[in-house]
């Protein structure tokens, strides 16, 4: 054990719910530190369901591009917790993540705190000690009582698209969903809204109006489409014609939008040819990633491998949309290998696959409250989609690679951000 894992070891046992939402925590352990939010670079926040890391990471690319030091915070980590903290482009190390975590737990002493809680402080704090042109934080659940909302004054708030998830935290209708998400907004900072359906953007445009943020809403202010297999990008400010993301799917190209429009609307100055190089050279683990060798790659030597981490209904349908897009291109049986949690809905996440996968082979993922393989199995053939179920990612792929298919299939590993933790691991394809 680590001496990070040992510290967040004893953090656990002051407060074990993993998750408990609630700014009170928060704010009596950044004043015992000194309040190091107070002295943080200047900060983008992004809310929202889906499509926070990806939009992170396309506004990383272009700033990076454009010669910009920048922070980075976001959750959850696929296969090492230092992937949450970057430090002016840089991973943080064992050794100083430690130390900030031993701040943290001094000034925290005996009192109740989450893991994340006292996680977001100690990136605080390491943010304040390093200099950086920008920060970009994601939040971590909801908005409202997420750890991250206590930035008084971003330079832009962002919300990627809204829906259905974590509802035994944030409220069982997209509305109330949303009005949690909406709550990171501030006064007059600009509001960057990406694609909404009709009920969260109503929420949305509300919010804005009583707390006075002046909206940036995809469809109104800003507008991103494909044109010719390129981007393209139109606001007040003029056109943009760039290349295509490397991420893969369609969502992607939205995504990058209201990276750009967020730089746009935050005021940042950046070239023409730093867009360019940031939309390809953006890139985001576990979203519709090709695994093109590793450990586990070579026990479906023949097969096309790729690895998505979406756990609900939306995510699954950004997923399908992107495998028949790859289907259009070069056809494949599809084969899916998918863990879940008891949180997720199994059924709704899996219906968008009906009529374009061949087979399911439902996994355990090592995490509390997993759904058994076979119940997610049985889920698979109540809809429709034929299944079966093994006892890990490994059996999985070499039965899905002995299937009498030709050409050998598209396997799709999905279902939850843990699972292609753990398979990035177990495959040897560690975050950098």
């Amino acid at each position: 054990m680590t001496s990070v894992d040992s510290i967040l070891a004893r953090l656990l046992a002051l407060h074990p719910k993993r998750i408990d939402l609630s700014l009170g925590r928060m704010q009596r352990i950044l004043a015992a530190l000194g309040h190091p939010e107070h002295n943080l670079p200047p900060v983008i926040h992004v809310a929202g369901t889906n499509g926070k890391g990806s939009t992170i990471a396309f506004m990383r690319a272009i700033l990076e591009a454009a010669g910009k030091s920048v922070h980075v915070y976001t959750s959850p980590n696929l296969v090492r917790i230092n992937e949450r903290f970057r430090l002016a482009g840089t991973l943080v190390s064992d050794g100083e993540l430690a130390a900030a975590l031993a701040d943290c737990e001094r000034a925290n002493g005996d009192a109740p705190i989450t893991v994340f809680e006292i996680e977001t402080a100690a990136a605080f704090l390491l943010f304040s000690r390093h200099s950086a042109d920008v920060l970009l934080l994601e939040v971590g659940l909801g908005g409202r009582l997420d750890a991250t909302n206590v930035v008084e004054r971003p330079l832009a708030s962002v919300i990627t698209p809204v829906s259905m998830d974590h509802v035994e935290y944030l409220g069982d209708t997209v509305e109330k969903i949303t009005a949690e998400k909406a709550a990171i907004l501030r006064p007059g900072v600009a509001a960057v809204i990406g694609r909404q359906a009709d009920a969260a953007l109503a929420v949305i445009t509300r919010t804005a109006e009583e707390v006075g943020a002046p909206l940036h809403t995809l469809g109104q202010d800003w507008m991103v489409f494909e044109e010719r297999g390129r981007l393209v990008y139109q606001d007040h400010q003029g056109l943009l014609d760039l290349p295509a993301p490397r991420l893969f799917g369609r969502h992607q190209f939205d995504n990058a939008g209201t990276a750009i429009a967020a730089l746009r609307a935050g005021r940042l100055r950046v070239p023409a040819h730093a867009f360019d190089r940031g939309i390809v050279g953006a890139e985001w683990p576990a979203r519709m990633q090709r695994l093109g060798g590793g450990k586990l790659c070579a026990l479906a030597p023949d097969c096309e491998l790729w690895l998505d981490g979406g756990h609900n209904a939306d995510g699954g349908r950004a997923c399908a949309a992107a495998i028949a897009d790859l289907e259009e291109r070069v056809s494949r049986s599809l084969v899916l290998v998918v863990g879940m949690l008891a949180s997720k809905d199994v059924e709704g996440f899996l219906r968008n696959f009906t009529g374009l996968a061949r087979r399911l082979i439902a996994v355990p993922i090592h995490q509390d409250k997993s759904v058994p393989a076979e119940a997610v199995a049985e889920i698979a053939r109540r809809i429709g989609i034929a299944a079966d179920s093994c006892d890990s990612v490994e059996a999985a792929l070499v039965r899905a690679a002995g299937l009498d298919l030709a050409p050998p299939p598209r396997i799709l590993i999905t279902g939850s951000l843990y699972l292609a933790g753990e398979v990035l691991a177990a495959n040897g394809t560690i975050p950098r």
